[in-house]
């Protein structure tokens, strides 16, 4: 279900306020790889405190980037989380990330032997 709430006019501005802070943009992420439970989000996004991780889950599903699916039937209680239709949009993004990233790394590698 996603929440309404008000969006800036900026386009930049809407996007850094759906994902943009650490956390976020780490469990998006580790979701773009597929499902993942609770603690497989724990485990793999370092530093990360399980209240944290909470927040910015409920967050995620509430902005309609991620579902989170339970399966009742287990024992104990399965939960997984998933990019939704809307967060898969978010691949490119990332892919146009990625390349920045090690643009950047290159860049500065090549300043610092200057």
């Amino acid at each position: 279900m996603i929440v309404k709430k008000d969006l800036p006019n900026c386009p930049v501005a809407t996007t850094v306020s759906i994902i943009g802070n650490k956390w976020k943009l780490l469990i998006i992420r580790n979701l773009l790889t597929g499902s993942q439970r609770f603690t497989d989000l724990l485990n793999n996004v370092d530093g990360i405190s399980k209240k944290v991780l909470t927040e910015n889950l409920r967050s995620l599903e509430g902005d309609g980037i991620i579902n989170r699916e339970v399966f009742p039937d287990e024992v104990p209680i399965k939960v997984e989380y998933s990019l939704s239709d809307i967060g898969k949009t978010l691949n490119e993004v990332f892919d146009m990330l990625t390349i920045w990233g090690n643009n950047y790394k290159e860049l500065i590698k090549n300043y610092s032997s200057e």
